[in-house]
């Protein structure tokens, strides 16, 4: 069965960047588009970012300009570099397919922003 491996997380003060990072051991990405979710306490899992096939991406109104997702083929791995990082990015970022998610989800990696 897919595993998606989410990584990267951490805690960052306000205006820092953290670097995640996606894989699945044993399926390729690059035939699907890609997202990078999250999900903040009490709130539903949204989608900030994704990449298709092709190499063309789209955000969510609130991290345009401030994170860029990417991916690298040969790795079969999928990042989110974000900056400009605030309280409100204070989520658990995950992985999936888009749209519809179709993979099973990993366990996320959690960004905490704060001072």
């Amino acid at each position: 069965q897919v595993r998606l491996v989410e990584s990267g997380g951490g805690l960052v003060q306000p205006g820092g960047s953290l670097r995640l990072s996606c894989t699945a051991p044993g399926r390729a990405f690059s035939i699907y588009v890609m997202g990078w979710y999250r999900q903040a306490p009490g709130k539903q899992r949204e989608l900030v970012a994704h990449i298709t096939n092709g190499g063309n991406t789209n955000y969510a109104g609130s991290v345009k300009g401030r994170f860029t997702i990417s991916k690298d083929v040969a790795k079969n791995t999928v990042y989110l570099q974000m900056n400009s990082l605030q309280p409100e990015d204070t989520a658990v970022y995950y992985c999936n397919t888009h749209p519809g998610a179709i993979m099973p989800w990993g366990q996320g990696t959690q960004v905490t922003v704060s001072s």
